[in-house]
């Protein structure tokens, strides 16, 4: 199965579209996401066999919040060559809860200290930081290489002696990646934002779940519903000292000033979500705001990038790089 960066699940109808394939291409769609990495809305995809007696017979099931287009059935088409003039089965779901259906079955996931369980009957790993998310209606349950990237990249912040008082998750779906500062900078206070409230509400149970107090002062996270950056609960807890933004390329170039924005001088921004061809664009933006590439990772084809607020700028808001933005990122969250 594929974890694809997507919104979380809404009110809106779900569709199911099925198209046949081989095992050859199931297993390349393990890497094979680029081509949704811009819409608004990606689908989930999953693969199977179709067959159980016929080792190539398989299946591309794709999981779409409301009624897939034209333009997106063709180029899913492009991931299965194979299924050139098959006609795909495309049907409206029951009101179900298909984000956590698609998840289920994850294995853990280790990067750096950290050990991620989705189902709370698996083993904690010794030696670890163990949290567990289980599958659910938000994304982020470190499956993906972003979230795992982030995870690592955090990890190694600390190893390297980095200290934070005074954290943002921007988009946080989960919650995970906020729990994680919070278990490297147990002092620090910690703010996680997502625009999507399902979300806020997940991260709040696993909040209690991995045993991370919830409030405002240190060591407690704060929760807030907010589209970007420029919420008034986001906005009066700034300047912050470290910032992750684990979202798309697209609201990460919009939402650049309204970020830098909020983070102090010298401090540190914590980027994914983006695919290698479009690192350059987001750092254009970023660049542009103040902010200096300090390291950068690569997960297969996902960079996580650690920035580094340039001196000169100091607190202050710059001004956007586009007079129209808002701010705001709609339909986003984390991955």
């Amino acid at each position: 199965m594929t974890d694809i960066a997507a919104a979380t699940a809404s009110a809106a109808q779900s569709w199911k579209v099925t198209l046949p394939c081989t095992r050859a291409e199931a297993e390349a769609l393990d890497g094979e996401i680029a081509a949704f990495a811009m819409m608004d809305r990606p689908p989930v995809l999953m693969t199977s066999e179709a067959e159980p007696d016929d080792e190539d017979s398989w299946q591309l099931d794709a999981y779409f919040e409301g009624k897939p287009s034209i333009a997106a059935i063709k180029l899913l088409r492009t991931l299965v060559p194979s299924a050139a003039g098959i006609k795909p089965v495309v049907e409206a779901l029951p009101d179900e809860d298909w984000v956590t259906l698609s998840q289920q079955g994850l294995e853990a996931v280790t990067a750096g200290r950290f050990h991620v369980r989705n189902i709370a009957d698996d083993p904690e790993l010794p030696g670890h930081m163990n949290m567990l998310i289980e599958a659910g209606r938000a994304f982020g349950t470190g499956q993906h290489e972003t979230t795992a990237g982030c995870l690592a990249m955090l990890d190694r912040m600390r190893r390297v002696g980095m200290h934070y008082r005074n954290v943002a998750d921007i988009g946080t779906g989960t919650g995970l990646l906020a729990f994680a500062a919070l278990r490297l900078w147990p002092h620090a206070r910690a703010i996680a934002s997502d625009i999507d409230p399902v979300a806020v509400e997940i991260s709040a149970e696993n909040a209690h779940t991995n045993g991370v107090p919830l409030g405002d002062g240190p060591g407690r996270l704060a929760l807030v519903t907010a589209a970007g950056g420029n919420h008034p609960a986001l906005v009066g807890r700034a300047p912050y000292d470290l910032l992750i933004a684990n979202i798309l390329a697209g609201p990460l170039i919009e939402l650049a000033p309204s970020l830098c924005a909020l983070v102090e001088d010298g401090g540190t921004i914590l980027l994914a979500g983006l695919l290698n061809e479009q690192a350059d664009a987001v750092l254009a933006a970023y660049r542009a705001q103040g902010m200096r590439l300090a390291e950068r990772s690569d997960r297969g084809d996902w960079p996580t990038l650690r920035l580094r607020k340039r001196p000169s700028i100091g607190w202050k808001r710059p001004r956007r790089i586009n007079p129209a933005a808002r701010g705001e990122a709609p339909g986003f969250g984390s991955i």
